[in-house]
């Protein structure tokens, strides 16, 4: 992946520079290579995102790339639900990548453009429908309270079932994980979205 100037840089502090870049080929283990071409023949097409930084241990950029792949593409959640639990993860770690990459995805899903930019700004989502609405608690409170209430928890069961809200639960971790990778390594957006990055919460 080239990323170039034109990528949203990654950063929490004065430097973006990032910190773990694409290596070149001519670089890279056996291990890497392999693990490489495994993500360019397998549904993501390419090397992108977390998978730079995780290039670095091939065996763990395997297997979180497999779950990854089971939540995103083998997964039985709502696209919508889907899209809007990763876009709040992504906005509470104020991650670009994951931002820039799955908001045009949520509004593709139907998540609407009015809820995206109060989600962006920060600001609690109005008007849901009650299933998203009931995802949005249940995610709102796994990240801050690292757990839920039993009505939170009963709301989403109705919704989703117990294997629905096991996916939901295991969906926020995964992305909380990446989104941490990729905050430490300085992994920028993608290259020339035209997705707005994400302003630092106000502090």
């Amino acid at each position: 992946m080239d990323n170039a100037a034109t990528a949203t840089p990654q950063g929490f502090g004065h430097s973006k520079s990032e910190r773990l870049p694409l290596p070149e080929q001519s670089a890279m283990s056996v291990a890497q290579r392999i693990a490489a071409e495994a993500l360019i023949n397998g549904p993501r097409k390419g090397v992108f995102g977390p998978f730079i930084p995780l290039l670095r241990t091939p065996v763990l950029l395997e297997r979180i790339g497999k779950t990854g792949e089971t939540l995103r593409f083998e997964g039985a959640l709502p696209a919508n639900v889907r899209e809007l639990a990763i876009c709040m993860v992504a906005r509470e770690t104020t991650n670009q990548f994951e931002w820039q990459l799955h908001a045009p995805l949520a509004l593709e899903a139907g998540i609407s453009s009015s809820a995206i930019d109060a989600l962006a700004a920060g600001r609690r989502l109005r008007g849901l429908a009650s299933e998203t609405a009931s995802a949005l608690d249940f995610v709102d409170e796994l990240m801050t309270r690292h757990g839920v209430s039993d009505d939170t928890y009963a709301e989403c069961i109705h919704h989703f079932g117990e294997a629905g809200v096991v996916e939901l639960t295991a969906l926020v971790g995964y992305f909380v994980m990446v989104c941490w990778i990729m905050n430490v390594a300085r992994t920028p957006g993608g290259k020339a979205s035209k997705t707005p990055a994400l302003l630092p919460f106000p502090r």
